[in-house]
C-alpha cells in the first residue's frame, strides 16, 4: 500500500469501527481516480472527505485522536 500523504495519523485496526458502504459505480470509478492520483486508497479518500465534510457541517467539532 502506498505511504500516506504528509500531516494524516495511522489508525489502530483494533480501535477503528469499521463501515460497510455501496456507492453508485460511477461514483466508486470517481474514488478510485481520486485515489490513484494520490497514492492512496479508496478509504483513505473516503475517511478524508467524511473528516472534511465534518469540519465543514460542525466547524466546533472537536476532532479525537
Amino acid at each position: 500500500m502506498p505511504a500516506r500523504p504528509k500531516g494524516t495519523r495511522k489508525m489502530k485496526a483494533a480501535s477503528a469501527p469499521r463501515a460497510s458502504i455501496t456507492f453508485p459505480p460511477d461514483l466508486y470509478r470517481t474514488l478510485e481516480q481520486l485515489a490513484k492520483q494520490k497514492k492512496v486508497s479508496v478509504a483513505w479518500v473516503v475517511r478524508d472527505a467524511t473528516e472534511k465534510y465534518i469540519a465543514d457541517q460542525w466547524p466546533l467539532f472537536e476532532k479525537h485522536s
